[in-house]
């Protein structure tokens, strides 16, 4: 099909992949704890679209560059790092509004942000293009005259996969975390920890070895 071979177990090898515990996973589930469902939604929503910008770049070639530069990997890694730095003190220095009003009016601008947010989150993590680079070649006939189609399509599913499992985690991180965003206390403390997880997920970026 279009120069793709073991197509079926590409799709079980990429869901298992999904449902393994990493640094998108805690982020969405952090961003639906500490600001709800909608925040939720829209974080995996902006990290689903991230990995297709990864599988675009994946597919022009973009991300040989950053495997083999290893200045273009320091930007984009240490981008991250301070994004994901940022996003955690912004956290940890915000206070929750309990009130139903203001519940509902930090859900709505939430919801504008973190789709955006979610992107960068995703976009700014250097590994995230590796592996597109690494993972989609082993499915995909060398001789192939479609290979760029055969890209799009592989890194489409995994994202398709990958998406509809984050919109769970939303989900359900939310809906177990209702009670707790209503309490102003146990709304602040929440967000304070959420807080440290995003600068713990950070420093371990900035930990990770290049290569």
């Amino acid at each position: 099909m279009l120069g793709i071979h073991d197509y079926w177990l590409f799709v079980t090898a990429g869901i298992l992949l999904n449902l393994t515990p990493g640094q998108d996973t805690i982020y969405i589930a952090g961003r639906s704890i500490a600001e709800g469902r909608k925040a939720g939604i829209a974080s995996a929503l902006g990290v689903g679209t991230g990995g297709l910008v990864h599988v675009i770049t994946a597919t022009l070639g973009l991300s040989a560059v950053i495997a083999t530069s290893a200045l273009a990997f320091a930007v984009v890694k240490w981008a991250g790092v301070a994004y994901l730095v940022y996003l955690g003190v912004r956290l940890l220095m915000s206070r929750a509004d309990s009130s139903s009003q203001a519940l509902s009016a930090r859900a709505d601008a939430w919801g504008s942000t973190a789709y955006r947010r979610g992107i960068l989150t995703n976009v700014l993590n250097p590994k995230v293009a590796l592996f597109f680079l690494a993972f989609l070649p082993h499915f995909v006939d060398s001789s192939s005259t479609h290979r760029a189609l055969s890209f799009m399509i592989l890194g489409g599913t995994f994202v398709f996969t990958g998406t509809i499992w984050s919109l769970v985690i939303a989900v359900v991180s939310a809906r177990a975390s209702e009670g707790i965003r209503r309490s102003k206390y146990a709304g602040n403390l929440m967000r304070r920890i959420t807080g440290g997880i995003f600068v713990g997920l950070g420093i371990k970026l900035a930990l990770e070895r290049t290569r």
